[in-house]
């Protein structure tokens, strides 16, 4: 019996939808080290995160891709190097390796909290490059950058808004898997909704990015509307019509 093909143009179809993932780099395969270090990083483990995983040194990949599960990311593949047998028997993506690599800022943290207060002292930190605030409750965190985002650096920003009361240049790019602010320049790659929240928004007041993306659905350069360009803009996304940009006006 023939299998009828006669159909095969609607057996899928393909969209261009941006999967954001981030990429974490092992310096070391004490599995203890790793989950303490994650510990530090993740307020939660229910981020949902698609993480690529580079190491230079082997590491016992099953394990590995168990601990990270367990913190709530979503291995999807290695970094070409020392893992690609593993991965290949895993059957894990294998990407090839890039040249020049994104400096990821890290925050100190600054909490209060929202609930009445008993005895509250919030905790403070500064740095003269990096600062975030966070409100403490069971999900939603707020982070606040003051610095110039430059080429070349990232911020990654999972459980709430990111503000960034400065510009961000070229080259450089932020992401959040809720709303984003931005009061300066907005270049770079701007994503939010960056687990898939199709109710995140981004707001910048001089929008001109080299790709801006809202629960996966993007938009690259050459695609976004003249009329939008280093103006006060909101992007929304909204089912049926992809990406809709809106001039905000202040009067």
């Amino acid at each position: 019996m023939t299998a009828d093909h006669s159909n095969t143009n609607s057996a899928l179809t393909l969209y261009g939808k941006m999967l954001t993932f981030s990429r974490i780099k092992l310096i070391t395969d004490d599995l203890n080290a790793i989950d303490t270090a994650l510990a530090e990083l993740l307020s939660n483990k229910t981020s949902q995160i698609p993480i690529v995983i580079d190491s230079d040194i082997p590491q016992d990949l099953s394990a590995v891709v168990d601990l990270l599960w367990s913190w709530g990311l979503q291995p999807i593949g290695v970094i070409q190097g020392v893992l690609d047998q593993q991965a290949k028997q895993m059957r894990l993506a294998v990407f090839p390796t890039d040249g020049k690599r994104i400096e990821r800022i890290r925050p100190i943290k600054k909490t209060e909290s929202t609930t009445v207060a008993k005895n509250n002292q919030p905790s403070e930190a500064s740095d003269a490059k990096q600062q975030e605030v966070s409100l403490v409750s069971d999900e939603m965190t707020t982070l606040i950058y003051d610095q110039m985002l430059r080429s070349g650096q990232s911020i990654n920003h999972v459980g709430g808004d990111l503000i960034l009361t400065n510009c961000v240049n070229n080259g450089a790019e932020v992401i959040t898997d809720n709303s984003l602010h931005i009061y300066g320049r907005a270049q770079g790659r701007l994503v939010a909704g960056a687990t898939g929240d199709k109710n995140a928004r981004i707001f910048c007041q001089r929008f001109n990015p080299s790709l801006v993306s809202v629960a996966g659905t993007y938009c690259l350069a050459d695609n976004i509307p003249e009329n939008v360009i280093d103006k006060a803009v909101q992007v929304s996304f909204k089912e049926g019509e992809g990406l809709i940009f809106t001039v905000m006006n202040n009067s």
